[in-house]
């Protein structure tokens, strides 16, 4: 069952960014793309690393770790590696590609809420 949680106020995070949050005993990011907000685990399928220390573009998160990014419109992965040739097909054997879990947003007022 979801429930609609605060995750953050509008008026704190600008455009283009992004942040982590705990809620709901969840790390999740949050990211602003001009009027909109998205919320994600922080965590990054492939290795773990916490996306909300990459880097935003538009709606794309690029994790600092590998350069795995996923669009947080829908969590599919825009490129699960950034490295290519043989780094990057070890790298799909020993972990395939995996979509980033997201969540609904909405705004009430200055509050971000996240469906979890």
């Amino acid at each position: 069952m979801s429930e609609w949680v605060e995750a953050g106020k509008s008026s704190e995070l600008a455009d283009g960014s992004i942040k982590a949050v705990d809620v709901q005993g969840r790390r999740i990011l949050i990211a602003r793309a001009g009027d909109l907000y998205f919320a994600a685990d922080d965590r990054c399928p492939h290795m773990g690393a916490s996306l909300s220390t990459g880097s935003l573009e538009g709606t794309v998160v690029t994790c600092p770790r590998h350069g795995s990014q996923f669009d947080l419109r829908d969590g599919r992965v825009v490129r699960w590696l950034k490295a290519g040739g043989a780094v990057s097909l070890v790298g799909r054997l020993l972990k395939s590609p995996r979509p980033l879990t997201t969540y609904s947003t909405r705004l009430d007022g200055d509050s971000i809420l996240v469906d979890i």
